[in-house]
């Protein structure tokens, strides 16, 4: 007896990703989930300069400002509960002095700018295309950093607005990086303080947007309908029901390696894996001689893996 819904998945036959390549993950948390990943098995990555992204519009700012060049000074920030944010930036940026937010949000984009040159792929994961105008300067924030709602207008992108934002990273990017092959999914996370019936009108603005841009470089992953559809049990959730647990998180990992990874890639992979668990594994005692050569194994292990892959660190 069929118990799931199954999703079927094609093997991409070309611009796979490998230890060869470099993947900018940009987006709402899940980018971060899929991001840990990548970062556990060592590949060439780089997460969320600017901290979580939810929806379109603050992807586009970010990109077009670090391809751009933009240097923040004092007007691009803003004190707040004894902290300085700025509206381009999630909250894990803020800093207590303007001095730090002001190094890091400029350092921060100037590797944007530098990483997308050389990027192979760019993973964007839209969480929402409800967003928040602030009143004060009539431009959409990334995060509203717990200013008073008041001050902000909310409303929902259209479909058009949001093709018209990926629209411009993707020619922006190309015009730096010719090569570059993006991959758009849509976060499995439900935004229910927009409201049910609003989330599902959110998504569904952001799923009609990014099939209009798609082409050869740009694709389609569907990680909201896995989680919607193959894995529509509260036991993939957390205990909030509404974010997916990690048995989901590896799940919907698990089939985007089966699109987009190949088998030279896989097998790095269970070597990266077996290195991982020795460095965590705890002896019951550390001076004996079986332990001695497991650490000596192990060493011998990273040292192989190293001379193919030198930007690998443990």
């Amino acid at each position: 007896m069929n118990l799931q819904t199954k999703i079927p998945l094609k093997k991409q036959d070309k611009n796979l990703i490998s230890y060869n390549t470099k993947v900018f993950l940009l987006g709402s948390c899940f980018a971060e989930n899929i991001g840990d990943k990548f970062e556990y098995y060592k590949f060439q990555n780089y997460v969320n300069p600017f901290g979580i992204l939810f929806h379109p519009v603050a992807i586009h700012n970010l990109i077009t400002k670090a391809l751009q060049g933009k240097k923040y000074t004092d007007e691009d920030v803003f004190l707040n509960n004894e902290q300085f944010h700025s509206f381009d930036a999630h909250s894990k940026l803020s800093q207590s002095t303007k001095s730090l937010i002001l190094h890091q949000l400029n350092a921060a984009s100037q590797k944007t700018g530098h990483y997308l040159k050389q990027s192979s792929h760019v993973i964007i994961t839209l969480g929402t295309a409800w967003v928040y105008k602030y009143l004060e300067t009539n431009k959409v924030v990334a995060n509203c950093h717990k200013i008073p709602q008041q001050q902000f207008k909310k409303h929902i992108l259209s479909v058009q607005d949001i093709v018209h934002a990926l629209q411009s990273i993707i020619s922006q990017v190309k015009q730096v990086n010719p090569n570059v092959n993006f991959i758009f999914t849509v976060s499995p996370v439900r935004h229910i303080k927009d409201g049910f019936v609003e989330n599902t009108q959110s998504k569904s603005h952001l799923i009609t947007a990014i099939h209009q841009v798609l082409d050869n470089q740009s694709h389609y992953f569907p990680s909201y309908e896995i989680m919607m559809d193959q894995l529509r049990d509260y036991r993939f959730y957390n205990d909030d029901m509404i974010h997916p647990s990690n048995k989901a998180v590896q799940y919907i990992w698990d089939s985007f390696k089966e699109v987009w990874f190949d088998d030279t890639t896989e097998k790095t992979m269970q070597t990266v894996t077996l290195i991982q668990k020795g460095l965590q594994h705890k002896p019951f005692n550390a001076s004996s001689e079986a332990h001695i050569k497991f650490l000596e194994q192990l060493v011998a292990k990273q040292e192989q893996l190293q001379k193919q892959f030198t930007f690998i660190k443990f």
